[in-house]
């Protein structure tokens, strides 16, 4: 059988470099092709991660070079001669995110998809990986899904196996003197793995993250990996996660996790990050293993589209956080909040009304990941609007099969006609099983709400199931989050972030007064009707003003003082308010069906 040899170590932490090196045994070819991805699975963007590769080398058997030419910025070709050859080369690694790859005195990290080359004419044997202890660190642990060697013990650098390259890099390495928690869930072993100071405490933590894991398993009806890692970099500020078949890499603040001093609260953050967890862990089986026939197999040198991202991010995005709710770890009334915030998000632009989910995700490339100032008037995201429409289909099925069916059971028959058959889906199929379980043909309705530029009408759905919803004013003058009473509210249509000169724009509304005054994102504003303006400032002014009011608005863009006249109006009725309001009605929506 042939083995391609991967070895990596931490070539210098200072200059934040990894060397690599790749053994490629004798082969009946003359020449090889080198080549790495230009993307990542779960992150729909060119990353050109070739950029980042220094001083590619390649030597013979007999230590002599072996010339290499470059055929494009990710793709080099050598002659072989059918000889074994050892390919050299640096990875420049300093990016903090999920992505990519990170090195410094302090940790390392890497996906394979941004530090190993494959070899296209052996793209399916097996490998090996090395990974090599830094002498400087002899405290460092490593952390990783790969396939361990019988020689290897879990944490220890040594030898890692991997079915092939698509297995190589699927599964991210976390290197450094990282906290772990460990669990059995299913028993089936999991692991926190947690780089950076924190305070948090773990074993609440590693309770309440259980319960996610064991929901989604029983979801299913069984779990497609060995075992499962959540390697998460703690940072003052940050946000994030991505996928892999048995591990997620995520990125949060140190401190959202739980308050070891405060038991029993359940703050925002640590609410938002146990979601994370429950999103990236349901990954593992609904974009991981079940996924677009696009997708099958990934072509990682170029964009691969699909209108299918709705369902594979929208579905996760809907049970992320409805799962906190059928775990016991938040009740129903938090549920609806963070219901309420998803659909207020959806409904505070135009970009609903501009681009359907199914042209969002094929414009994933682009327009969702490299979101320009006029995002939230002119795009949708299909997370969120497909998230609302996973509701939509949940309570839909739900209705018509009078509680029989549900989201979950059309969930169990993707796994095992897709999943588990790694056969990749359309959009026929997620319409045809909702049809099959509803007892009557939907489609027409389906393909209305994936296709449309519309609002998605909740409102007689979830009046089914004993919820009322209601549509009112933003509850502060800088936030789309929460609803609040019918009552007078100021409204400007801007966001903004303080800054020492004032209040940095980052959103301007489509037809709000903020657009209608000049205003832009990224101008400026320092006085508002001649008085200083501050995060604490201008609510209170705004809120001491009569409705309808013109008022003196300075500014700066750029070095450029400027002046407009910005006018203050009722709040439009664009934030979402869930009560329930029939407890009856309530149970078909929260029974689980099995």
């Amino acid at each position: 059988m042939t083995v391609i040899n991967y070895s990596i170590s931490a070539l210098d932490a200072n200059s934040h470099q990894f060397k690599v090196t790749i053994d490629i045994p004798a082969f009946a070819s003359e020449q090889l092709t080198l080549t790495l991805p230009a993307w990542l699975p779960g992150s729909y963007m060119i990353r050109d991660f070739a950029k980042n590769i220094i001083s590619l080398s390649a030597f013979n058997s007999e230590q002599q070079r072996v010339t290499v030419h470059k055929l494009d910025k990710q793709t080099w070709q050598l002659k072989s001669d059918g000889q074994a050859v050892r390919i050299e080369y640096q990875v420049y690694a300093f990016d903090l995110s999920v992505r990519t790859a990170y090195l410094d005195n302090q940790r390392g990290f890497f996906n394979g998809s941004s530090t190993f080359l494959a070899v296209t004419e052996l793209a399916n044997s097996a490998c090996t990986l090395d990974i090599i202890a830094p002498n400087k660190n002899p405290d460092w642990r490593v952390a990783t899904g790969l396939c361990r060697d019988k020689n290897t013990n879990i944490y220890e650098f040594g030898r890692y196996h991997a079915d092939n390259y698509q297995h190589l890099i699927d599964c991210p390495v976390e290197m450094g003197n990282f906290d772990v928690v460990e669990f059995m869930v299913a028993d089936i072993p999991h692991y926190m793995v947690f780089a950076g100071r924190h305070f948090g405490d773990l074993e609440r933590l590693k309770i309440d993250v259980s319960k996610l894991c064991l929901h989604h398993i029983n979801l299913f009806g069984e779990a497609p990996f060995k075992e499962y890692w959540f390697i998460t970099n703690l940072l003052a500020n940050g946000f994030g996660g991505l996928e892999h078949k048995n591990s997620t890499v995520l990125v949060a603040s140190r401190f959202d996790l739980p308050n070891p001093n405060k038991p029993a609260d359940l703050t925002d953050n640590y609410q938002t990050f146990l979601s994370l967890c429950s999103h990236e862990y349901f990954h593992a089986w609904n974009i991981c293993r079940i996924k677009p026939h696009e997708f099958v197999p990934y072509n990682l040198s170029q964009e691969s589209y699909t209108k299918q991202l709705w369902a594979y991010e929208g579905i996760t995005s809907y049970f992320d956080d409805f799962s906190l709710f059928r775990a016991g770890i938040i009740d129903f009334d938090s549920y609806l909040k963070l219901l309420a915030k998803t659909m207020t998000r959806v409904y505070r632009g135009q970009g609903e009304l501009k681009q359907s989910v199914t042209e969002s995700s094929f414009e994933a490339w682009t327009k969702f990941y490299q979101q320009g100032p006029d995002a939230v008037n002119n795009i949708v995201s299909y997370y969120t609007k497909g998230s609302l429409i996973a509701l939509w289909l949940d309570l839909t099925i739900r209705h018509h099969s009078q509680g029989k069916a549900s989201l979950d059971d059309l969930m169990r028959q993707l796994w095992l006609q897709f999943g588990k058959t790694a056969i990749g889906t359309t959009e026929d199929d997620f319409i045809d099983i909702a049809s099959q379980l509803c007892g009557r043909d939907i489609s027409s309705a389906v393909k209305e709400l994936l296709h449309s530029r519309r609002r998605i009408n909740l409102q007689p759905l979830l009046a089914n199931v004993g919820v009322d919803l209601q549509t009112l004013g933003y509850k502060e003058l800088n936030s789309i989050a929460n609803a609040d009473t019918p009552q007078y509210q100021p409204y400007i249509g801007a966001l903004y972030q303080g800054v020492p000169q004032g209040l940095k724009v980052t959103v301007i509304e489509q037809n709000s007064p903020a657009e209608q005054a000049g205003l832009s994102v990224n101008d400026i504003i320092i006085a508002v009707d001649n008085i200083k303006a501050d995060e604490k400032s201008l609510p209170l002014l705004v809120n001491h003003l009569k409705q309808g009011s013109a008022v003196s608005c300075h500014y700066f863009r750029d070095d450029a003082l400027l002046q407009t006249q910005l006018k203050i109006i009722a709040c439009p009725s664009l934030a979402v308010k869930l009560t329930v309001s029939n407890l009856e009605k309530l149970w078909h929506w929260q029974v689980i069906n099995t």
